[in-house]
């Protein structure tokens, strides 16, 4: 087996290997600390890990990203995440965001519905004082952006096509074998970050349990065209079934985000394009005109997860390795934005006052500071689930008192706004730094 650049050793390579670094490793260009390969190591390439290595790459630390897939495939997801107020402001803190405007698009208005129900709570920019509610913006723009912002970084390695196939914890640090290129080597870390997703085989494998549930529905995303597009509007309609969201998308696109019972969501994923169009008309009405396919259809299944603890001696899980929400709200890629950014403060903060970053007692000021408002926000999107889904009729008289009172009394209306765009809790520093900035960046139209 190879071991990864050694300190104060020459690097083993296989025989059949030459002595040159892999293509896709940046060749170092600072002394490590004394027999670690990297201070940290990022499992998972995916836009929070990428997130992580990009608001920790001038600190000092030398960070190493494990992906199982290339940077360009792993870009290549044809899938939207709605941007929330606070993720724009993390992106603007790492120098992102004049990149990534141009590409995305903004909403300053959402509207929220219950079925059939006339009543429409209407949420504008001036509640919160904004220019802007949120954004959309398409998965590849961001990895492409969080890429590139990595790619000059002499202090982190692109381990890319990999796989981890064995870890040893050990008290003063971690140390991974490596599926590289066809070989094995093995490296050793301070400090390794689980951001492998939901099905986590890091957390997994440190024997961290989890608890939640699988919900009785699927989701359905797919991209229309509209004949009469709305492209500054998000909506949420709340339907017995399941909520069904649509998101504004760049040259007059739109994400449909819409959950359904299994049963239900497979029949619909399974019809032909004019069924299914006809499905999402009826679903929505004709307020869009006529709907033209603009994409593929991906259909999974909808859980709710969240691991037992987020960090242990020497490790720290963050994404959607620590927590899985329900779709409504698009809540889940915010929480693991933010998850990256908070965690970015505490390493940095812990390096700088010369504290070991492997060590419980720091990964233990990520975990409190994450774990409650990840709860809160899980919480949030269980409940709102299982009351618009619930047919039972006081439960249905009490919702639409609680829309009246969303659209009605303005302090409740202003906290739930709050809720949905990140603004309520500690910011981390790159966003509170961006945030000073009164007027919002607005994206194409």
């Amino acid at each position: 087996m190879t071991s990864l650049l050694p300190v104060s050793e020459p690097s083993i390579q296989p025989q059949n290997q030459s002595q040159n670094q892999p293509q896709n490793q940046i060749e170092p260009q600072q002394a490590r600390p004394q027999g670690y390969d990297y201070d940290l190591v990022i499992v998972g390439g995916g836009l929070v890990g990428a997130t992580l290595a990009c608001a920790l790459k001038g600190s000092g630390l030398r960070i190493a990203l494990v992906e199982a897939q290339m940077q360009s495939a792993a870009a290549a997801r044809g899938q939207a995440y709605s941007i929330s107020l606070l993720s724009s402001r993390i992106f603007q803190g790492l120098g992102l965001w004049q990149q990534i405007l141009p590409q995305i698009t903004t909403y300053r208005h959402i509207r929220l519905s219950d079925a059939d129900h006339p009543g429409v709570v209407h949420f504008r920019p001036e509640d919160l004082g904004t220019d802007a509610l949120g954004y959309v913006a398409e998965h590849r723009v961001l990895l492409t952006a969080l890429q590139e912002g990595l790619q000059q970084c002499p202090t982190v390695s692109w381990l890319c096509p990999a796989e981890v196939i064995n870890t040893c914890y050990q008290a003063d640090g971690v140390e991974l074998t490596l599926k590289l290129e066809n070989e094995q080597c093995c490296l050793r870390t301070r400090l390794l970050v689980a951001a492998d997703g939901a099905r986590s085989q890091i957390r997994t494998g440190a024997g961290i349990g989890t608890h939640g549930w699988k919900y009785w529905q699927s989701c359905i995303v797919t991209t229309v065209k509209p004949e009469k597009p709305h492209p500054e509007t998000a909506y949420e309609r709340f339907w017995p079934s399941g909520p069904f969201a649509i998101l504004p998308l760049p040259d007059s696109r739109c994400q449909i985000v819409w959950t359904a019972p299994h049963a239900e969501a497979k029949a619909m994923a399974a019809l032909d394009d004019q069924q299914f169009l006809a499905e999402l008309s009826r679903r929505y009405g004709s307020q869009m005109g006529q709907l033209t396919l603009a994409g593929g259809r991906v259909l999974f299944p909808v859980q709710l997860m969240h691991s037992n603890r987020y960090t242990q001696p020497r490790l720290a899980l963050i994404g959607d390795a620590a927590h899985c929400c329900h779709p409504v709200g698009g809540q889940g890629v915010n929480m693991g934005i933010r998850d990256a950014a908070a965690l970015a403060q505490v390493l940095q903060a812990a390096h700088q006052q010369g504290e070991d970053i492997g060590d419980w007692r720091v990964l233990k000021r990520y975990e409190r500071w994450r774990k409650l408002e990840n709860l809160a926000i899980l919480g949030f999107t269980d409940l709102l689930d299982r009351c618009f889904s619930n047919q039972w009729l006081p439960l249905v008289g009490l919702r639409r008192v609680a829309l009246w009172l969303l659209r009605t009394v303005r302090p409740l209306k202003v906290y739930a706004l709050q809720l949905m765009t990140g603004l309520r809790g500690r910011p981390p520093e790159l966003a509170a730094n961006a945030g000073r900035v009164q007027q919002w960046p607005v994206a194409q139209r």
